[in-house]
This record gives structure tokens, sequence and C-alpha cells, in this order.
């Protein structure tokens, strides 16, 4: 067989196969050449889900005319022109194969204007090789890029696209994606002549989160924390949602580099790492992030269509993902600044959502010391009366309303704590309260001793692959780190002699194997940290107070207390919330209150 060169147009097509998926990489990556043109006002319009036409309008720095033929040919780009440039590259687009790969499987016009010319020129395309020529046009600066029959010329492409109805789900997807990573721009939307959204420039904190709440919902801002952190030249700013505001898809979940929006494992890895603690199992957490770094220390040229990146130094920033998150998602506690959980349901049904979603937790009885934790709430925190009394003076009655849960009132069913604060009216699901304060202790006296590790009677033996064992024999030191004594015992054996003491009734080569796997594909593993965690939160929810358990007003009060200063207590051990706030306001509201 011969080897012959390709023509042109077909390297275009099969580039644009790499790049042009669907019409929602199309605009995507019209959308990306807006932005690095410096626009400020950027118009999109589709019709068919884009199938039919995609008209990207923007007014940015626009293309001279005798550049006009060049934005058409392939690896033609003014955003880099040395090696140097590329390794640290912070446009957007940089390939210059993005407009000649769409021109090759459509009907292109391309019309531009810069400011101070006389007049804007166009040039049009329909995927031939006849040269494209520049025509004079009317067009203000900025540019305009039409796109239409997307795929006309490449049948087989065209019959996967699915119905115009999906295919501008898609793109009004990608378009909320890039509306999230640039507030400074605005942004237009219609389809099929009819608008969809019109978001103005943010510019101001307020402003922002006006554009989040449009976009990814009310609730979401409501149930947010605001992250902002710097250290070792990276810097994480943004929102991510209380854990009981978890979703049962990642369909809220948007991180950028850069102002890029990528999709990475370890970014991925290391943010549900840090909500590991208080996530329901199966749930997903929600977020808007977005992370500064060095251009240089990120390779943005992983992936043709850009949303893969490789960082040139994955641990660091996987640690100060995790580190700055789980810090972030310890404070949510009452009296931190946070958003207060809110009921899902009116107060009439309140009681029974809260028992009825979760199902009861059944208890064994444990030498775990309840009883007297309780009964050293009162000396430990005293309650005042629940009306101030002559004697108590104007400070402390002000240091006593200030209280983030205020003062217990009494007890629901034996379940619930109800209290006033401030704000209105509190109510406490006591054991999972208790639940996260017993568990976080637990925690705290584990990590204050250090991994105590016990031999194993009869050493466990595991046959395991040779590249296992040559990672096993490696990490040696890592696994002691961790509790366990691994050793080589031949080119395909280990034999495991000593685990960590709480850990007595594991699986351990089930544990050994998973780790092994989580280290060969992730380069760290978290599975015996779980493990122990996951035995004390056993024991905490067995440690704690129990459902009917009757308490006194001093014993409620204590809880509260210590609600408000332990880490992560604005919900239990399995990602359910431990108190909701119910407003004054909304009280008036249930009973038509100022009507």
């Amino acid at each position: 067989m011969h080897i012959r060169l390709l023509s042109p147009q077909l390297i275009n097509q099969i580039a644009a196969g790499e790049v042009i998926e669907r019409p929602a990489a199309v605009v995507k990556e019209l959308l990306e050449n807006s932005l690095d043109a410096g626009a400020r006002r950027i118009e999109v319009e589709v019709e068919d889900g884009g199938k039919r036409l995609i008209r990207v309008r923007d007014n940015g720095c626009g293309i001279h005319p005798e550049d006009l033929p060049l934005a058409l040919s392939r690896h033609a780009t003014s955003k880099i022109s040395t090696l140097e440039e590329l390794e640290s590259v912070a446009s957007l687009g940089f390939r210059g194969e993005a407009l000649p790969s769409i021109a090759s499987v459509s009907r292109i016009m391309l019309a531009s204007g810069v400011e101070g010319a006389d007049s804007g020129w166009a040039v049009t395309d329909d995927g031939t090789e006849r040269p494209a020529e520049s025509v004079p046009v009317a067009h203000p600066p900025g540019t305009t890029v039409e796109v239409r029959e997307l795929f006309y010329n490449t049948p087989a492409r065209r019959k996967f696209l699915r119905s115009g109805t999906t295919e501008y789900r898609h793109v009004e997807q990608l378009l909320r994606r890039i509306a999230l990573s640039r507030f400074s721009a605005e942004f237009h939307l219609r389809h099929n002549n009819r608008p969809i959204f019109r978001l103005p420039v943010a510019g101001t904190e307020q402003e922002q989160e006006k554009r989040l709440s449009e976009l990814c919902g009310a609730a979401f801002m409501e149930q947010s924390i605001r992250v902002g952190h710097e250290a070792a030249g990276l810097g994480l700013h943004g929102w991510v949602a209380l854990p009981t505001f978890s979703r049962s898809q990642a369909d809220l979940q948007y991180f950028f580099v850069n102002g890029r929006m990528v999709r990475d494992k370890l970014v991925t890895h290391a943010i549900r790492q840090a909500y590991q603690d208080v996530l329901y199992h199966g749930r997903h957490p929600a977020y808007v992030l977005y992370l500064e770094m060095d251009p240089a220390a990120v390779d943005v040229n992983a992936h043709p269509a850009k949303y893969e990146v490789r960082f040139r130094d994955s641990g660091v920033v996987h640690d100060f993902l995790f580190r700055t998150l789980h810090a972030v998602l310890a404070r949510v506690r009452p009296g931190e600044g946070q958003p207060a959980p809110q009921p899902a349901r009116p107060l009439a049904a309140l009681a029974v959502e809260t028992s009825g979603v979760v199902p009861p937790v059944t208890q064994q009885s444990m030498p775990l010391p309840v009883r007297e934790t309780m009964a050293r709430y009162a000396a430990l925190h005293p309650s005042p009366p629940s009306t101030p009394s002559p004697e108590v003076n104007g400070e402390e009655r002000v240091e006593q309303q200030a209280l983030p849960l205020g003062h217990a009132l009494a007890q629901l069913h034996g379940v619930f704590i109800l209290a006033q604060n401030n704000a209105g009216l509190v109510l406490v699901d006591m054991h999972a309260a208790h639940e996260r304060i017993t568990y976080e202790r637990l925690k705290k006296a584990y990590e204050g001793e250090g991994v105590r590790t016990q031999p194993l009677l009869v050493p466990v033996t595991l046959s395991v692959s040779r590249r296992e064992a040559d990672l096993a024999e490696a990490q040696q030191s890592w696994f002691a780190g961790v509790g366990l004594e691994v050793d080589r015992q031949g080119p395909e054996q280990l034999v495991v002699r000593r685990i960590p003491a709480l850990l007595r009734e594991a699986d351990v080569a089930t544990l050994v194997r998973d780790v092994l796997s989580d280290l060969q594909t992730e380069g760290r593993s978290e599975r015996v940290e779980e493990a122990i965690n996951d035995l004390l939160s056993t024991m905490a929810c067995h440690g704690s107070v129990r459902a009917n358990r009757q308490l006194t007003v001093v014993e409620m009060n204590a809880l509260l207390r210590d609600m408000e200063n332990t880490e992560r207590s604005g919900q239990c051990n399995h990602g359910r919330p431990t108190w909701v706030q119910i407003t004054v306001q909304e009280l008036d509201k249930l009973f038509e209150r100022g009507r």
C-alpha cells in the first residue's frame, strides 16, 4: 500500500472530528475566541439547536482585513508564536484549528471590524478548497461568525446529531459554563428567534451572586459558602454548597483553572475527599470554583478540545484543594456566618418530613459514657432562665441573645430540641447533633494518640500482579505510616503482618488490594483513614444520646453550646442536617400575620 499526502480539506475534516463533536462544541470555540479578543458583550443565536444556524457576535478587538483569510487557515493564530509562549499560554484558544475545522464541515461567514476603520470586511467558506476572499461590509468593531448547516458535507457525522431540543440543551449548558467563567462579560442567548436569557456584566460581589442565582438556582446561593484562600502560589475562590445541599447527580459542579473550564479527575477526587466526612452516601457535592495559578505550572495542551489539563505538580494542587475545602467545610457550624439549613417544607410538615426521609437508626447498648456526658452538661453549661430575671444586667442579656442557636425551650417527641434565637425558631435533631459531636471528639482523640497498630496472629498472604508487588515494595514506608506492615514475599506475593488496631475485624486482603488500586490510579489512597473513620462514626452513632431520651433544659442547652463549638456540626456523619432555622418572618407568613 502506497503512502500519500492527505488533502487539506480532509486534514481539516479529521481535525474537526477531534474538536467539533456537536453544535455546542462550535459555540465553545467561538465564545473562547470572543473572550480572547477582549469582548465585553457576546450575543449567541442558534436555530434548531445549532444544526441549522449558529451566530456569535462580539464587541472585541476585531480582525484586520488582511488577516481574515488567515483566520480560516489551519494552524494560524494570533495568540502564540514561540514554544515559551505555548508553555505558559494564558489565552483560552491557541491551536489555530477551530475556525478551519468548523469551515470544513459547514458553511461559514466571518465578518469583522476594527476600531477606526472605514468599514468591516467579510470572508466565506463552504468546506471546499477555494481560497477565501475578503469583501467590504458594514460592521462595527468586533466580530460576527455565522455557521450554517453543520456537517452538511459529512452526512455520516450529521446523522449522529440528536434532536434540535437535545442539541439546544447542550448549547445552553455550555453557555452557562462560559458565563460562570467570565463575570466581566455580558452574555445574550436566543433560540429560534426567542430570547432565552440576558446576563449583564457582574462587577460586584452582589452582581456575581445574582448571576450565580440565575444560572445555578436560588437554592444553591442560599445554601452555599463563599471560598477564598491563597497559599503556595495557588489561589482558590468561589462557592461550595453545604453538604445538606447535595445532588443525586454531578450536575452542578463547575471548576475553572485560570478562567478555563476543565473536567479533571484529580480535582474531582480532591473535592470529594473534602466532603467525605459530611456527605450522604451516593450523593454529589455542588460547587462553582476558580483556581488561579502560574500558567507555566499547568499544561492546557493535553486535549484537542482543551477540557482536560495536566498539572506539573499534581500532588501540591490536590493537597491545596483538599485542605482548603476541608477547612471551609469544618467551619460549617452555628455562629460561623454560614447559611442556616432551611426547612424544605412548611412548618406543619416539618416533623413528619425530617423523621420520614431517613429511617431511624437502631442502636445497640455500648459502654460509652453517654449518661455521664449528659449529666456533666449542667456543670459545664448552666442554663439561663427563659425570661431574664431582674438580676440579669443588660450585657448578660445581649450575650444570651447573641448565641447562634439560642436557648432551649422544650423537647419535641423525644427527638427534637426546640430553641429560640434572635432570628426566630431553631429545631435540632438531638441524636444527629450529638452523633457529630461525639464523632469529632473520637477523631481528635485518635489523632492525638497516633496510629496504634497490632501484629496479626496469622499474617495474611495475598497474590498480586508483579506491578502491584513492585508498588507495594516501593511504598513500604507509606504503608507503615498508615499502620500497615506489608512485605514482599515473592515476585507476585505480599504478606501483611501488622494493621491498625481499630481495624482488627477488617478484611485485610481486600483493604490492601483497594489501597494498591488507588495508588496505581490516583497516586494516593485514603482507604485506611476512611475505614477507621467509618468505625469511629459507628461508635459515635452507638454512643450518642438516643431518641426518646428525655433531656432537661440544662442538658439541651449544653448540646446547643457544643454544636456551636464543634466542627462540621451542621450535619451528622451521614450527611443529614442537624438543625434548621425558621425565621420570624416565615412564622408570620404561616399564620398570615400582617395581612
